[in-house]
């Protein structure tokens, strides 16, 4: 497992849930993951869940804002991209030609962030961390341990976050499909870019959390009312499956090595 304290700029440091059954979705999780939950108020009995594993924080799980509601939008994991300046990094991704949907704002004293639609179209957000830096722990049971994009250009996509961010890419030669790892300014693997694979499915990252039994995993969110959108599937370094909760949201779980 991995312990952080901080992140190279660049690095996906957190996610979060955004999801209209906020006790529903902390019940589910909690139950398939074992995560603890410390509600902080936000606003008027409005608050956000900090998950944690064995006390380290790994995750949040908050109400879904009402534009998207309203929008009809679904719930979704967010993936967040630790950045040295969030103002630079919107300003940059506008540059590049994606859309701010979020200019950058103050969460108290946890950090700043804004909200990008990248040029194919996935949304990602940026987070420049102050008292809060990110996941305590990755690459664990219950842990963010992977995030992918699903694109329908993998090249445009490639040249895009290697602009913005710095990544660099490493194809992976022999599978049925492209597919791209992503490398961070440090050298560490950083998540991965493939095709789209549903018809009529929009560009999206794709969060992952580690499992340490990925078929007693399925099972148990099955149990507890998750639908399964990939069976368990063996990908040589270990195993993977995607899945829908109760409410909607989609998420993956990885179990296997570990890049700590």
């Amino acid at each position: 497992m991995g312990e952080r304290t901080s992140y190279t700029p660049g690095t996906f440091s957190w996610t979060d849930l955004s999801t209209p059954d906020q006790p529903g979705a902390k019940a589910f999780y909690s139950a398939l993951f074992g995560w603890e939950a410390f509600d902080a108020p936000i606003g008027d009995g409005v608050y956000y869940s900090m998950m944690s594993v064995d006390g380290k924080q790994v995750c949040g799980i908050g109400p879904q804002p009402q534009q998207q509601a309203d929008a009809g939008a679904p719930p979704v994991w967010n993936s967040y991209v630790s950045v040295e300046s969030a103002d630079s990094a919107l300003a940059r991704a506008a540059e590049l030609g994606a859309s701010v949907h979020a200019d950058a704002f103050d969460v108290m004293e946890a950090g700043r962030m804004g909200v990008i639609q990248d040029p194919q179209g996935a949304f990602v957000l940026v987070w420049e961390p102050r008292d809060h830096p990110g996941a305590a722990l990755v690459n664990a049971h219950g842990a963010l341990s992977w995030n992918e994009l699903s694109s329908p250009d993998l090249d445009a996509s490639a040249k895009f976050y290697g602009d913005l961010f710095g990544w660099t890419f490493d194809p992976i030669e022999g599978m049925p499909m492209p597919y791209m790892t992503i490398k961070n300014r440090d050298g560490h693997y950083n998540g991965g870019i493939g095709p789209i694979m549903s018809p009529g499915a929009p560009p999206a990252w794709l969060v992952y959390f580690g499992s340490s039994d990925i078929d007693a995993s399925v099972e148990s969110a099955t149990e507890h009312g998750a639908s399964v959108l990939a069976e368990p599937m063996d990908i040589g370094m270990g195993k993977i499956a995607v899945l829908s909760d109760p409410q909607g949201a989609v998420f993956a779980m990885f179990s296997g090595n570990f890049d700590d």
